[in-house]
């Protein structure tokens, strides 16, 4: 089967079967012509990564659990163990947007009744610079989205 037929199949695009193709994750024939070829093995496999993207795991996480299952051994206690470390850190992001979601609401509220004002030298937007910094909590960083 092509790309294109194994991504159809499969409900993916030809991207991302070529993505995980370069990452040797499947491992396609290829002919003559320069055609690559999936076997029912590599249908198998993608619709395995595909499955555990949709549960979370990184493509760091697939690469060790089809490694485990490639040296014979169960990859379940593994898996059981990634998940768990995986939710842990959805809980924490979304801990994180809910505490955001309230920052903003918050702020809308405040500024509901604000008029607005001209910059000046000193000020870029008062609503920004009027909106208590301890409402922030751990956004008070860097880090860009």
């Amino acid at each position: 089967m092509k790309v294109t037929e194994l991504a159809t199949s499969l409900g993916t695009t030809p991207d991302t079967v070529r993505y995980y193709t370069r990452l040797k994750l499947i491992h396609p024939n290829k002919s003559v012509n320069g055609y690559k070829f999936y076997s029912a093995k590599d249908v198998a496999r993608l619709k395995f990564i595909l499955s555990a993207r949709q549960l979370g795991f990184s493509v760091a996480d697939i690469k060790q659990i089809i490694s485990e299952a490639e040296h014979g051994k169960s990859a379940c206690p593994l898996v059981r163990t990634l998940i768990k470390q995986r939710l842990d850190e959805t809980e924490k992001q979304f801990q994180a947007m809910l505490a955001l979601r309230q920052n903003m609401t918050s702020a809308l509220t405040q500024w509901g009744t604000m008029e607005d004002k001209a910059p000046t030298p000193h000020m870029v937007c008062h609503l920004i610079d009027s909106f208590e910094h301890t409402h922030l909590g751990e956004s008070d960083d860097c880090n860009e989205s």
